[in-house]
């Protein structure tokens, strides 16, 4: 009995509990309404694939054996271009290369024939890519590379720039910038560079890249006067340091910056030997990349990838990457998007491919415009990522 009663009098009390909540309700949802009005939420997006294309197939122009490591950008006259490592003799990173270009001016509904840049001869240790770069200031198109990356059968490293002032129709001869920088490799990229557009240090000149697997680490290269001169910027070494690295050791990689509203520069990079997680390493800059300091450092586990290089954009506020979405295997190229600068990602994704994909680029109109695509190129095929690089034009509804 006295079980009884005392149920009765829970059950009363349960029933004043939810009255007193209901008649709660008004008011709290008032005050949430009155926290959350004066923030401006984005409009929920829904992206969609368009169209795709092949730009390129390895094996089947002249000489060429492969094609990889796909770059895209648009040009001052908001015209898109691609490049890649045209490959001579075979798939590997070493031997010899072009680089090769394509342009067009339709937003990607036809393209110009395959022009080629740079023949490095019959060089052992060719030109890598690299990092594609638009000082919109002042109209220049820039494409930075390093010759003898790996050191096989040569000695000393190079970081090389060719710049195009008639939007892509014309190149320059290489500069080699090692008297400025020093012949530490360098390898840009690969992926784009940028220009700040907010301070600290509007309008400077930002490219990023990675040394070798054994004293790798993430680099940055800095210009404030257009690309006519640049030094030596930030940096985040692997540990250990200039040793040879085991599984699970610290070794961030090829890698992506990107230019937050606040000024703050995020570079998104490869986790080579999968410190943490098998998932992207972030390195944030407060200082427009002058210094990568260690406790900016985290661990985007939601971003789980193979390593590899990936593609990052900003568009609209909203931050979207591009990877094979897998921890083991270079296969289920994704798109991801984020409304809160990349703290977290939504759930909703596009899958562009399942099957073998690799590296991948993107690029877009600025935020000024009311352009409403995204333009991706990645590494693409049935059995290997080697076998082509397909452009793909996406929608954002």
């Amino acid at each position: 009995m006295a079980t009884a009663v005392r149920r009765r009098h829970s059950s009363r009390k349960d029933v004043l509990v939810r009255k007193a909540a209901g008649a709660l309700q008004p008011l709290v949802s008032g005050l949430f309404l009155l926290l959350f009005s004066s923030t401006a939420l984005p409009d929920q997006i829904k992206p969609v694939i368009e169209s795709e294309q092949l730009l390129w197939i390895s094996g089947i122009i002249g000489h060429i054996d492969t094609f990889r490591v796909p770059l895209i950008s648009l040009t001052p006259q908001n015209n898109l271009i691609a490049v890649a490592e045209a490959r001579k003799h075979s798939a590997a990173d070493i031997g010899a290369k072009f680089i090769a270009v394509r342009t067009s001016n339709d937003k990607g509904e036809t393209w110009s024939p395959t022009t080629f840049l740079d023949n490095d001869g019959s060089k052992i240790d060719g030109l890598n890519l690299g990092v594609i770069l638009v000082d919109e200031e002042k109209a220049i198109i820039f494409i930075m590379y390093t010759m003898c990356a790996h050191h096989y059968h040569c000695n000393v490293s190079s970081t090389l720039l060719i710049e195009s002032v008639d939007d892509g129709r014309t190149w320059s001869q290489p500069r080699n910038l090692s008297k400025m920088i020093g012949t530490k490799v360098f390898v840009p990229g690969p992926g784009s560079g940028i220009q700040k557009k907010y301070n600290p240090k509007k309008g400077r000149l930002i490219a990023c890249g990675h040394g070798t697997i054994e004293d790798d680490g993430i680099f940055c290269l800095l210009s404030d006067d257009h690309g006519k001169t640049w030094r030596n910027g930030g940096s985040l070494n692997g540990i250990p340091y200039n040793q040879p690295k085991k599984f699970k050791d610290f070794n961030p990689d090829e890698n992506q910056p990107y230019e937050l509203p606040d000024g703050s520069v995020v570079i998104n990079a490869r986790n080579q030997n999968f410190y943490h997680c098998r998932c992207r390493i972030i390195v944030k800059s407060y200082d427009a990349c002058e210094s990568l300091p260690l406790e900016n450092v985290t661990f985007d586990e939601a971003l789980i990838d193979p390593a590899v290089a990936a593609g990052v954009l900003v568009k609209d506020n909203i931050v979207f990457f591009s990877n094979p979405a897998n921890p083991s295997k270079r296969v289920n190229l994704t798109l991801r998007w984020s409304y809160d600068d990349g703290k977290s990602w939504l759930k909703d994704k596009i899958v562009i491919w399942h099957g073998p994909s690799g590296y991948s680029s993107m690029t877009t109109l600025s935020n000024t415009s009311n352009e409403r695509y995204i333009y991706l190129i990645f590494e693409k095929g049935r059995l290997d990522i080697t076998e082509s690089i397909s452009f793909v034009k996406i929608r954002i509804n």
